[in-house]
């Protein structure tokens, strides 16, 4: 009997070591959002989701880890993600469901969506900068269309 309870130990304490890092994965997510759960096991880079949507058209289905640095600070229906060199891009939410407004700037996120470019019109752009908190004299400066990279994603899961 004390033979078998050791091997038991000794099987159980020799799991696999990618079955030990996704139970710690598991440990340091937080709360999921959206209608469609994100499978973090599919997550690359901001890096490499933005490499390889590079010269790419129409839209790009993506998993994608990175970290929030900025949130909208009215609902929390958007937030921007660095794109590893200071430049961000926003992301939107499907179906307009929202985040916690009160979301840490750095926090880790796993996002699940779609990229593809779009012009921002004039109009969203200042909205944007009012639910980012900016002033009127930085909304009024904003004059022009932008045509840039957009993700619209259906799934964010937070890192705790």
């Amino acid at each position: 009997m004390i033979a078998f309870a050791v091997a038991a130990i000794a099987i159980a304490c020799s799991a696999p070591e990618d079955a030990k890092e996704t139970q710690d994965d598991k440990e340091k997510l937080g709360k999921s959002y959206g209608p469609v759960k994100v499978d973090v096991s599919k997550a690359i880079s901001v890096e490499e989701m933005l490499k390889d949507f590079e010269g790419k058209d129409g839209e790009v289905e993506y998993t994608f880890e990175a970290e929030i640095s900025e949130v909208c600070s009215k609902a929390g229906c958007w937030i921007n993600i660095d794109k590893g060199n200071g430049d961000t891009f926003m992301v939107r939410f499907k179906d307009h469901f929202t985040i916690p407004p009160k979301t840490d700037v750095g926090t880790g996120a796993y996002l699940h969506g779609v990229a593809f470019m779009d012009t921002i019109s004039v109009a969203d752009l200042q909205h944007f900068a009012e639910d980012a908190g900016k002033s009127e004299e930085e909304i009024a400066e904003i004059t022009e269309p932008e045509f840039e990279l957009n993700f619209i994603a259906d799934g964010i899961t937070l890192k705790k």
